[in-house]
This record gives structure tokens, sequence and C-alpha cells, in this order.
């Protein structure tokens, strides 16, 4: 009797050519996986910005530039060409970050900076063993359990998208919201973590005030000082509470951005909006662009998020214990249906974007 491989098949069936090109595509991801610290360390190192627009560089000069060790700044340099994110001329013994990469590695200030992303990496890897237990439980992996790690890399990763997108796109694009916004409202920012699309907001729109509300306290300390830094604390506050429970009501536009699916109860989040909003007023929820259904999540975009549901969205819903963990990839339809249920009927898909999906929701 043949023996069966964990398909079922036969072994002697086993198609050896497809076997080689999935060990190569297991190898190539294992090779990303690692290489991604690298990346993380350019960008918390100022590596990437100090080559950016500086041309060919020799190892010796990135170390005296970044007042780093030449042997590591090699070692590294070394792996980035073998990335391909950095090019090697070796006549001259140099490197060069190209001006293209540059936009996507080194200024954060860009729509397309992304290494933000590699941030978080140390604080994934850090939980798998709770992830592995989890598992074993059904338990789940607070957000707060989580290094800082965690924190920053999130805000660095959605930071360039909603600056390029929250005010020209997504809110113009929400029937009647500018003009409200242009005349003095009121808005609660929800999950408001370090506070980024808050100040943004708040920024573009000197005559509405802005209240940030989130349960983690460290991340609304950091929220606080960065509207101190950029001289907004006059018109934006932040406050530790939860979706279900945040102070205030009459509020003209309530934001939930990439966080509704993290909650225990979302149901319970959109009826304590409901009860807040101002009559006419509008929610924005903002999720990530993933699907459903699994096969249509089959690209880089997809993987990335659905790998982070199992990381982090999904284990830190059910850290609290409410009737639903949504992960991050429910679907507009699971969304739409709770929206229904907390009394706003009104779902709309108002904007788009590769990482994000924009619904305007009202009662």
């Amino acid at each position: 009797m043949a023996t069966s491989t964990s398909a079922g098949a036969p072994s002697g069936a086993v198609d050896q050519e497809r076997v080689q090109r999935f060990l190569e595509k297991v190898i190539a991801d294992g090779g990303a996986a690692v290489a991604g610290l690298c990346t993380s360390l350019g960008d918390r190192l100022g590596l990437y910005t100090a080559m950016a627009g500086a041309g060919p560089l020799t190892s010796a000069r990135l170390a005296a530039r970044t007042g780093l060790i030449e042997r590591y700044v090699r070692e590294w340099l070394d792996a980035q060409v073998a990335g391909e994110y950095v090019t090697y001329t070796p006549g001259t013994d140099t490197y060069q970050l190209p001006d293209e990469h540059a936009a996507v590695l080194a200024d954060p200030d860009r729509s397309t900076y992304a290494a933000g992303f590699f941030t978080m990496l140390q604080a994934v890897y850090a939980t798998e063993d709770s992830l592995m237990e989890a598992f074993r439980t059904g338990e789940g992996v607070g957000w707060e359990e989580h290094s800082p790690a965690l924190f920053a890399g999130t805000a660095k990763f959605f930071r360039p998208g909603y600056t390029a997108a929250l005010v020209p796109e997504w809110l113009t694009a929400l029937d009647g919201v500018v003009e409200k916004l242009e005349r003095g409202a009121r808005v609660a920012d929800i999950g408001c973590g370090y506070g980024y699309s808050t100040t943004l907001m708040a920024r573009a729109f000197p005559r509405s005030y802005f209240r940030g509300f989130d349960f983690h306290r460290p991340s609304v300390e950091a929220a606080r000082g960065i509207a101190a830094e950029r001289g907004l604390a006059d018109r934006v506050s932040f406050d530790v509470a939860t979706a279900q429970d945040f102070p205030g009501e009459g509020f003209d536009l309530i934001t939930f951005f990439d966080c509704l699916h993290d909650i225990g109860d979302p149901g319970g989040a959109l009826r304590h909006a409901e009860h807040a909003l101002a009559d006419g007023g509008t929610c924005m929820i903002v999720e990530p662009n993933a699907s459903a259904n699994a096969q249509e999540n089959t690209n880089p975009v997809g993987r990335a998020l659905t790998a982070a549901s199992v990381a982090v969205c999904l284990p830190s819903a059910l850290a609290q214990h409410g009737p639903q963990a949504l992960g991050n990839h429910a679907g507009e339809e699971a969304m739409r249906r709770i929206a229904d249920d907390a009394g706003l009927h009104h779902w709309r898909l108002a904007a788009e974007s590769p990482v994000n999906r924009v619904y305007a929701v009202g009662r």
C-alpha cells in the first residue's frame, strides 16, 4: 500500500517540480522575514535617511554620517544589495540608495513611506509563545501585552496613508462633512492610538474641536505629546476610554481608523457611537482592504493584512472577551450587518485605497 502525503496523494505521485518551486518560495519567504529585521534597523538607525540623495557612498562614509560602526554598516549594506534595496558599484566600492527606493524607505512624511511596517516585527515575533498558548486555549493576547514597538510601528505604518488621503480624499467623500468641519464641528476619533489621524484633521479644520479616545494609556500619552508639539492642544484633547464608554455626545463626526475589527464588541462600540452622534451626524469607518473570501487575499497587501490579523487583530479582540472577534478581513457585509443592528442603517463605500476601505455610516 502506497504511503500518503499530507495532501492525501500517494507519495510516488508528488510533482517534484512543484515541490521545488514551493521550496524556493518558502526559502524566499524566510529570507524576507530575516531581511525585515535589516529593514527595521536601517529605518530606526537612520541609515536610509543618511543615504537618501547622497549619491554613492562607501561603507566608511555612511558609518561616519550615521555615527555607527563601519563593520556593521558594511554587513548591513551587503544584505541590502542582496535584497535589491541598494545598488553596489565594485570599481569604487560604493553603495547607493536609488531615489525611488528612498521614497519608500527614507522619508516618513511621504505617502509612499512603508518602513514603519517593519518596526512592528520585533513586537509580533516576541509574542509567538503567547500566541501558541492562545491557539490552544482560545484566550487572547491583548494589545497592551505587546512591546512598545507595536504601537510605534502601527502609527508609523498608517501615518503616510492618512496624511495622503484622509483630508483631501476620504473626508471629501463624506456627504456634507467637510462643510461642517469648516464651519466648526465636534469630532470624536475612537481608537486614536498616537493621534495622527486626529491631529491631521485638526490642522486642516481649525474651527472644529477634536477628541481622541483610546483604551491604551501609553498611546494616549504619546498623542498628547504630539498634539502639543504641533501647537494643537487648544483644540485637540486625548483621553483614556473604550469604544463602548467614551464620554460626550452631539458629535458631528465619529471616526474609527483601522480599529473597529480589533474591538471585542464592535456592535457595542457602534451602538455607543449611534447614541453619541448629533442629528445628521456621520460615522466614518476605515477598515483594511481585505476580503472575507480567502482566495481574494492572495496578493501582497492581502497577505500582509491577514497575517497581521493572526498575530495582532484577532488575539486583541479575543482578549476583550466580547461577543464578536472579527479579525481584520471579516468583509463589508459582516460589518454592515453589525452597523445596521446598532441603529446605523445607512452604509456606503465612500473611498478606497490599496490598503483601506472607507465607509460613510449614519442613522
